[in-house]
């Protein structure tokens, strides 16, 4: 049987040959991308679309509220829903973070849950993002998704089949009921996923919470309360981190000013923009634009 860091150690080498720099490296397989980092990223405001998070070599901690999440070769996180979260990274120059993320499909989890049938459900409510022991099923089946990725046949003829292995393994683990909820809705989880939704294709727009409980078809008190339990934080909390990490990704990669970015994700402000976002990411917009292009040159 190959050991969890023996298979690390397999899957890391596949990687590195194919990062040639920090980052997310895009690869031919849609939604699947590399992870390097070679140096220790501090504890940063992060929104990851709903994936798979695989860590071959390094090790990272993810921060949701009062929750603390680590993943490493050990351990992969499922994250079903985008939540803005912090997150810190462990790397180096000599041991650089290195890992695959894939996109969860919304399409292709809905197939495979169809024809899985019920998966079991937990007494509590399902959790957005945690990380799950690493199984000898899932090492294979992610070791075979990065080798297919050097063969231009093998990738184009199987991958899609090697991503389904993937978020077969997923499905069948700890957090299958969580993956489940998206599709076949889990109550009042449901209903909040639907909420988040919103938010995140208007961010932009004013959102109250008695108009979100209302679309929720909940009451004003109970939509906080099970918001607050999945999210770890409140509506309106959400929200701003929601516009601030939005706007980060405009002043970083679409090279908007400070006033357009404040703009684009609904502020009306600008300077009360400015000091919110000095507040979460700890640095002015333009000074910590600066700072991460630095980094990325």
């Amino acid at each position: 049987m190959v050991s969890t860091a023996q298979a690390g150690n397999a899957l890391a080498d596949v990687i590195k040959s194919r990062v040639a720099v920090d980052g997310m490296t895009p690869t031919p397989l849609y939604g699947v991308s590399l992870l390097c980092l070679s140096r220790h990223q501090v504890r940063t405001p992060l929104l990851y679309e709903p994936s798979l998070i695989i860590i071959a070599q390094g090790q990272k901690v993810g921060y949701l509220g009062d929750r603390e999440i680590h993943y490493d070769p050990g351990h992969y996180l499922v994250q079903t829903l985008p939540l803005p979260f912090e997150c810190e990274t462990h790397g180096s120059p000599t041991a650089p973070l290195l890992g695959i993320s894939i996109r969860l499909d919304p399409a292709l989890l809905s197939e495979m849950v169809t024809a899985m049938g019920h998966l079991g459900h937990h007494a509590q409510a399902p959790l957005p993002m945690a990380a799950v022991a690493m199984t000898n099923g899932m090492q294979d089946a992610v070791l075979r998704l990065a080798h297919s990725l050097h063969d231009t046949v093998e990738c184009s003829t199987m991958g899609n089949a090697r991503i389904r292995d993937v978020v077969f393994e997923a499905l069948k683990g700890e957090q299958g009921p969580a993956l489940q909820a998206l599709v076949t809705g889990h109550g009042n989880y449901s209903r909040i996923v639907q909420a988040l939704s919103k938010l995140h294709a208007n961010f932009a727009d004013d959102f109250s919470v008695e108009q979100l409980a209302q679309q929720a078809n909940m009451s004003a008190s109970t939509f906080h309360q099970h918001f607050k339990q999945i999210t770890r934080s409140s509506p309106a909390q959400y929200l701003k981190r929601l516009r601030l990490i939005k706007a980060q990704q405009l002043l970083l990669q679409d090279n908007h000013n400070v006033n357009q970015a404040a703009a684009a994700v609904g502020y009306r402000s600008v300077p009360q923009f400015s000091r919110d976002y000095k507040r979460y990411f700890g640095e002015p917009p333009l000074q910590h634009r600066r700072k991460e292009q630095a980094l990325r040159a």
